[in-house]
């Protein structure tokens, strides 16, 4: 049974995980991977094979899949970008049919993510702080303002004070005015977390984000904490969540508060820690989707463990460049 990792980018370490697991289990399994442009693709080139596609939302871009993944054997599909996912979730019945499991959450569960303004919503029905909206006919500052779609940070900015307001346009639709909580006051963390198929918190790995960069943690920590047991307590069963869903939150470093800050429903970029720490998705995705086998809840994962990324390069001899 073959794996397609979508939009690999420069997943090159997810795409590793998926090819040791595959490896493991099958022996003989691969691990293939597609993007706008794979040739230029650090991810795509380390695959065990790739494919060319046209971008997620033109309207043949699941029929392309479709015939990729029955020429090529693939029964998993691993969506890993903010645009893709709703397609995915909005196709997931029609790709089963034909053999191929999309790992992709309900597209209601997937809706609320991507606006943000559902997210909040979502943090309130479940119970977690989260920011509050800032009044701008009688403002306080400062405001963080960010798109309600946005993704990786862009779109988002800080007005300190009266004087930021001469240039913000507000009536942008897109923007979200919110309270700002400072940094030096609070820990940042992302919590990479499993769900199985009965939409049941099987894991839970927050990972403290001591830098970032363009969006993406650059150094970060595990920490087996209290998040741990809060966040189970809040969040052990959503309907119509399955596999790999990344919550960012907040902590004040004072009272321990913890605020949401958004889900992203889909590996991010810093899941390899999580992977080394004990986190294991892609063999407990192959466990389930291929092998029937039900995820129990497991902490059997390394606190302290410390991530710091660095710039790699793939070679490629010979290359030609198409127009």
């Amino acid at each position: 049974m073959n794996v397609l990792i979508t939009s690999a980018g420069r997943r090159v370490s997810l795409v590793r995980e998926f090819q040791f697991e595959v490896n493991r289990r099958f022996g003989k399994g691969k691990v293939f991977a597609c993007d706008l442009n794979p040739q230029l693709s650090p991810a795509c080139q380390i695959s065990d094979g790739y494919f060319q596609v046209p971008p997620v939302d033109h309207n043949n871009y699941i029929e392309k899949l479709t015939n990729i993944c029955l020429e090529n054997k693939i029964g998993i599909i691993i969506p890993t970008i903010d645009p893709e996912l709703l397609i995915f979730a909005n196709n997931k019945v029609k790709l089963l049919e034909k053999g191929i499991r999309v790992i992709i959450s309900d597209p209601t569960f997937i809706s609320m993510c991507r606006d943000k303004r559902l997210t909040h919503q979502f943090f309130d029905e479940y119970g977690i702080t989260r920011a509050e909206d800032i009044d701008m006919e009688h403002p306080s500052y400062p405001i963080f303002v960010k798109p309600f779609d946005g993704s990786c940070s862009v779109g988002t900015f800080l007005i300190q004070d009266k004087a930021g307001l001469v240039t913000l346009d507000l009536g942008d639709p897109k923007n979200m005015y919110l309270e700002y909580f400072d940094q030096s006051a609070h820990n940042e963390f992302t919590v990479d977390m499993y769900y199985n198929r009965k939409s049941e918190l099987t894991c839970c790995i927050p990972r403290r984000r001591i830098e970032v960069r363009s969006g993406e943690v650059n150094k970060g920590v595990t920490q087996k904490n209290f998040l741990v047991t809060y966040i189970y307590e809040k969040l052990k069963l959503v309907p119509g969540v399955f596999g790999c869903i990344n919550l960012q939150v907040f902590v004040n470093v004072h009272t321990q508060k913890v605020i949401g800050v958004e889900i992203n429903p889909r590996f991010g970029g810093g899941y390899p820690l999580s992977y080394f720490a004990g986190g294991n998705f892609p063999k407990w995705i192959i466990d389930e989707y291929i092998d029937g086998i039900n995820i129990e809840y497991s902490d059997k994962w390394e606190d302290k463990l410390l991530l710091l990324r660095y710039d790699e390069e793939v070679i490629i001899q010979n290359f030609e460049e198409r127009n």
